[in-house]
């Protein structure tokens, strides 16, 4: 028995061993050289870690889907404030787990989607990203921000439809929606603004405008947790952004795959 644990414990370790040394650290820099992320697309494989060094300048790393925020600390559930930009000589180190594409950048020097000082890392296995089915359908909203939110519907097999009853910058009361294409774990579309509307018996379908306002793009961790990033070109609302977002209501009859 004991010779029998042995080589049982001998197994794991062996087995812990490769485990480890297949996983790997990445670098990437912060500032320095052309102000931006060096270098700013990355493959990695799941498992992998990931080191951000900041060499000059005030920055920060953030993702888009905001699923961390980061420089001298990051943010949590105990520092929800965390990860501030700072010119400080600061480094995190990230863990990627799970397959698929995530965009990150620096809130004093960009936005989200590509704008400004960005980046982009894949991750590759760690099994399949997260489908999006029929469960994909209902009401979404950020809890700290209740009181606006999304309604998400999936029309077909590549198709959904969102609207996002919110306000602008002034409090107006806005609908914002789009129809867009299902990719991988995300949904991508134009959006445009209504106007023009008027309550009962004063409504009249002619006077309803539909002008661009930017676009969404949302991204699925699982049935009932999710993030919007948002892009605006309408001078009345934030240029862009990310919220995290939690299923409020489902549809009768959809499964979560």
């Amino acid at each position: 028995m004991k010779r029998r644990f042995v080589h049982m414990a001998a197994g794991i370790c062996l087995l812990l061993g490769s485990t480890l040394a297949s996983a790997a650290n990445h670098v990437v820099t912060v500032g320095g050289i052309g102000n931006g992320f060096t270098p700013s697309n990355l493959t990695i494989q799941a498992g992998d870690t990931v080191t951000f060094r900041n060499q000059s300048g005030f920055h920060n790393v953030v993702a888009d889907d905001d699923s961390f925020r980061c420089s001298t600390n990051c943010a949590s559930a105990a520092n929800p404030n965390g990860g501030a930009p700072s010119s400080s000589e600061w480094s995190q180190t990230i863990t990627f787990n799970t397959a698929g594409e995530i965009g990150y950048y620096c809130t004093a020097h960009g936005g989200p989607g590509g704008i400004g000082m960005s980046g982009k890392i894949k991750v590759e296995g760690g099994g399949p990203v997260f489908s999006i089915g029929s469960a994909v359908s209902g009401n979404w909203f950020n809890p700290a921000q209740s009181g606006h939110g999304f309604q998400l519907e999936k029309v077909n097999d590549t198709t959904v439809t969102a609207f996002w009853f919110t306000f602008d910058a002034n409090g107006n009361q806005v609908w914002i929606l789009g129809v867009g294409q299902i990719v991988d774990n995300r949904i991508e579309m134009q959006a445009v603004k209504s106007r023009g509307g008027r309550f009962p018996p004063n409504f009249d379908p002619t006077q309803i405008t539909n002008p661009p306002w930017g676009t969404l793009t949302f991204t699925f961790t699982g049935c009932n947790a999710g993030s919007v990033a948002w892009t605006s070109t309408d001078p009345a609302f934030t240029a862009s952004g990310t919220l995290a977002l939690e299923r409020v209501t489902s549809v009768v009859g959809t499964t979560c795959p």
